[in-house]
């Protein structure tokens, strides 16, 4: 099997070129190969000439704030690019995994979101990721949208990463206490993946549509930030850092405290019961995955 990987560079598109690596050939898609921010015409062109069995599209405009001062730009990347992919999908008879957000839900709800709630995103980034979800299921393929939330590893930017680093040169971290979600390794995002992989190319694959994905339990940005100070040595030696001689107090602060240019969800739990209804798959609590990322 021929497996179409976007994004490759990407925290969870390099573990997914890993991960799915038993399960057939990777066609492993930077930027310098398939550039979702170039013309449809030249993806289209891409994607025939590589000719895959299987689509996985974890690339993004992943920059939340960025986006709301190039909001073209997300949306090429976010809704034309996985538009293209889904239609190229369907000539070809093809499934289509494509990675959606928490984002697209505007973080009114008091429990865990399910797959058929209503979307309001609150920013350009959860504007476009929504415009993609929809521009696919339009396109007709058979296709696996995965929602996934606060999404982090130990490569590139994420919030594991800025945290480890401001404890180095701060002695207080002012975190955002009110915003609650569940925080996603990428390689337990990719574990799962290979697994509904599986099951997709399988005699019975389960029904095409929308699937949350994300860690289980919950808890906000400043939770994770002191989940991150506690362990700290471990976090350190992971990402290679020097590991600071005080760690840092971490103080818990409104969202008003802390003004961004794009809007938060202040709640963006996602129920992932569907996932573990429909295929068995169940991804571990958020603080059983960081100490799995951490142990490598």
């Amino acid at each position: 099997m021929r497996i179409l990987l976007t994004g490759v560079s990407g925290q969870v598109g390099f573990e997914l070129a890993r991960t799915l690596a038993p399960h057939g050939e990777i066609l492993a898609a930077d930027r310098s190969v398939l550039d979702l921010a170039g013309p449809p015409d030249r993806i289209r062109a891409t994607v025939r000439r590589l000719a895959p069995d299987l689509i996985i599209n974890p690339a993004a405009h992943t920059a939340v704030d960025r986006a709301e001062s190039e909001p073209a730009l997300a949306r090429a990347i976010n809704a034309t690019a996985p538009a293209v992919l889904a239609e190229e999908a369907a000539a070809l008879g093809i499934a289509l995994i494509h990675f959606s957000t928490d984002y697209v839900f505007d973080g009114a709800g008091t429990r865990p979101y399910r797959e058929e709630d209503p979307c309001a995103p609150a920013s350009v980034y959860g504007q476009t990721k929504r415009e993609g979800e929809l521009a696919i299921a339009a396109a007709g393929p058979r296709h696996y949208i995965l929602r996934t939330s606060w999404v982090y590893g130990l490569r590139g930017r994420n919030f594991l990463a800025t945290m480890a680093r401001l404890a180095g040169e701060r002695p207080e971290l002012r975190v955002v206490d009110d915003q609650i979600g569940a925080p996603t390794t990428s390689p337990a995002i990719a574990r799962a993946t290979a697994a509904l992989v599986a099951q997709i190319t399988g005699e019975t694959p389960p029904p095409a549509g929308i699937y949350h994905l994300s860690c289980a339990g919950q808890t906000s940005w400043c939770g994770f930030a002191r989940a991150i100070v506690q362990r700290l040595p471990a976090v350190c030696a992971a990402l290679n850092l020097p590991l600071p001689a005080h760690p840092p107090a971490v103080t818990g602060i409104r969202t008003a405290d802390y003004p961004t240019p794009a809007r938060r969800p202040a709640f963006s739990l996602l129920s992932n019961e569907k996932l573990r209804r429909t295929t068995g798959i169940a991804l571990p609590d958020w603080a059983d995955a960081l100490d799995e990322l951490l142990a490598g």
